[in-house]
């Protein structure tokens, strides 16, 4: 029987913020980035506390589904330490005959997929004996991620003053894209709507009329996928909408695209547009949130009745 791990896969954050002028070259694919966007995106880190959580998160969520499947779970990211190719070494020098990879944006696997397989590739022309890749195709569509989505928004929901609720309008909202890369016929925009759907049927009559928004665009001159938060907020007050509830479907773990882009900016936004703000939080590393994964990795390589996973020898 083969030995297997899990590898969770990122995007990746500057741990300090003196990374980040490096962490943005990255981004850029070693172009150099200017100046004026190197000190904006330093701003928003330092108002949301100099760092971003989504490293802690990510390993906090990759130890919850280790405990979960019984089988090792090995963090990356794609744009910052620690890299997708150490990782993959790492799992190499351990001897783990497979690798389930399990993108945690999970609208953009086959983004990350060639990226995960021209890493291994790179390790096996070096001499490396890789793993067989094992990647989790997009799974937005999981329904217990629908669930979680859905029992979280509920509770939020419950919360607010049935006054504001009754006139609430709910905003999914995803990272948009470059309409160039939408136009190239990228899944992304269709994948959002099909969760944003999924979320909508979890919640039946306990839901709100709702917008979708694709949040976060680049600082560019480029058009970008949207409605974008700003028109969203306003379509919603032209209804007659009191409050919005953002619900951050697109992100499965607090960074700055949710900390600084809605709990500071869109908040900002919102008060402006005349309407109250609440946001659901992100899963995280929720009990919900690791049902869900384990479910897709079980359905990669099989599970028995407890939830375990086979395949595990300790290295």
């Amino acid at each position: 029987m083969p030995t297997t791990a899990i590898l969770l896969v990122a995007h990746g954050t500057p741990e300090r913020l003196e990374d980040i002028p490096a962490f943005l070259d990255n981004i850029r694919r070693g172009r150099p980035t200017p100046p004026q966007i190197v000190q904006e995106v330093h701003r928003r880190y330092e108002a949301i506390g100099g760092r971003s959580p989504l490293l802690d998160t990510t390993r906090a969520q990759a130890e919850a589904l280790s405990r979960r499947t019984a089988l090792p779970c090995f963090v990356a990211m794609r744009m910052w330490h620690p890299y997708i190719e150490d990782v993959l070494h790492e799992i190499s020098e351990r001897g783990f005959d497979r690798v389930v990879v399990l993108t945690m944006a999970p609208h953009s696997a086959h983004v990350y997929e060639p990226v995960v397989r021209e890493a291994a590739a790179r390790l096996a022309r070096q001499g490396a004996t890789v793993p067989d890749l094992l990647c989790a195709p997009c799974w937005g569509d999981e329904p217990t991620l629908h669930r979680a989505w859905a029992e979280t928004t509920l509770h939020v929901i419950s919360g607010i003053d049935p006054h504001d609720l009754a006139r609430a309008v709910l905003v999914p909202s995803a990272h948009s894209l470059p309409m160039r890369v939408v136009q190239a016929g990228d899944p992304y925009p269709q994948l959002v709507h099909e969760t944003a759907e999924g979320v909508l049927a979890a919640l039946g009559q306990s839901g709100l009329p709702h917008i979708l928004a694709f949040q976060s665009q680049g600082m560019t001159a480029d058009p970008w996928l949207g409605p974008d938060l700003p028109t969203v907020f306003e379509r919603a007050r032209s209804t007659g909408a009191r409050s919005v509830v953002v619900l951050p479907i697109g992100f499965l773990s607090d960074h700055v695209e949710t900390l600084y882009d809605l709990d500071i900016e869109a908040r900002a936004m919102a008060a402006d547009a005349g309407l109250a703000f609440h946001r659901v939080p992100c899963l995280n590393a929720s009990d919900r949130l690791i049902e869900a994964m384990q479910r897709v990795v079980q359905k990669l390589i099989g599970g028995n009745e407890n939830g375990r996973t086979p395949g595990y020898r300790q290295t």
